[in-house]
């Protein structure tokens, strides 16, 4: 299984980005986004089902939205109202069952800069 993000860059506190991980190789269950400021740890931002329940951490419930088209094999990350505590990098990540074991997947992280 391979994770693809996209959809970073910089933009101005108030705005919006839209993050998307494509996935390739098998198929894959829970899929989150997680997110690393300089200095801080890896906290996650939110997580998707392959049936569409979701969950937000609660620093970003309101403003941001996950979604993923299980056709397509992409998931969604839509940020609105940017801070600037959003500055991070953002990485997705998926989890798959197989022969008894949990596997974990990441992806390389895209980086989302929010000036004043």
């Amino acid at each position: 299984v391979q994770l693809q993000a996209s959809g970073g860059g910089l933009v101005q506190a108030g705005e919006s980005l839209k993050l998307s991980c494509v996935v390739s190789g098998f198929s894959v269950g829970v899929m989150a986004w997680y997110r690393r400021s300089p200095g801080k740890r890896r906290e996650l931002v939110a997580q998707i089902t392959n049936g569409g329940k979701t969950n937000y951490a609660a620093a970003v419930k309101g403003r941001f939205t996950i979604s993923r088209d299980n056709a397509k094999r992409t998931m969604y990350l839509e940020m609105n109202g940017l801070r600037l505590e959003d500055t991070a990098v953002y990485y997705c990540n998926a989890e798959r069952r197989a022969n008894g074991e949990w596997y974990d997947y990441w992806g390389q992280g895209t980086q989302v800069t929010v000036s004043s």
